[in-house]
């Protein structure tokens, strides 16, 4: 080889290595999946209550209808979502990795609940607690620029290992 194909290839190495080096752990809980099994695409079909109510439950994944991404497996509850989740993961995935967007936006990784979702500008985001719930919905578009601002400093900090606080997933089905 000569010294510009060494140069190149050496550049291309780094390049690489750095992108694995700043992508940040999937929020995986007990379950062993992504948003604990719940299907990440069925969230953007269901209505969304308005701030200061509950959202709807989400729709839980089928271990049939499996996808991987971000070193994280996801579940869905039928094979067109699997299908648009492969064509698109970015847009269907968790905010943050599955961490609590709030948590994010004080400066940390702790859990993302799946059952405390909202999707705002097209983008999923979960938090941990109801009580959290309130905090983040005091100021979303504040608190999403806070995470924002916060997120490359932290994503590449390993996942949480902590589990969601009183919570247990039924998710996914077979």
């Amino acid at each position: 080889m000569n010294r510009f194909t060494l140069t190149i290839a050496a550049a291309a190495t780094a390049i690489s290595m750095a992108s694995a080096a700043f992508a940040g752990d999937q929020y995986v809980d007990g379950t062993g999946f992504a948003a604990s099994g719940f299907d990440v695409v069925a969230y953007f079909d269901l209505p969304q209550n308005p701030v200061g109510q509950s959202q709807p439950a989400p729709v839980p994944g089928s271990k049939a209808f499996t996808s991987e991404y971000n070193d994280a497996m996801f579940a869905f509850s039928s094979a067109e979502n699997k299908a648009k989740f492969d064509a698109d993961p970015a847009k269907y995935a968790p905010q943050y990795d599955g961490h609590c967007a709030y948590g994010v936006s004080k400066g940390g990784k702790v859990p993302g609940n799946p059952t405390l979702w909202r999707i705002v500008d097209d983008r999923l985001y979960l938090n941990i607690t109801k009580n959290v719930v309130g905090f983040w919905e005091e100021d979303i578009p504040g608190n999403i620029n806070l995470a924002e601002g916060n997120w490359p400093g932290i994503e590449a900090a390993p996942g949480s290992d902590r589990a969601i606080p009183k919570y247990s997933s039924p998710a996914p089905v077979n």
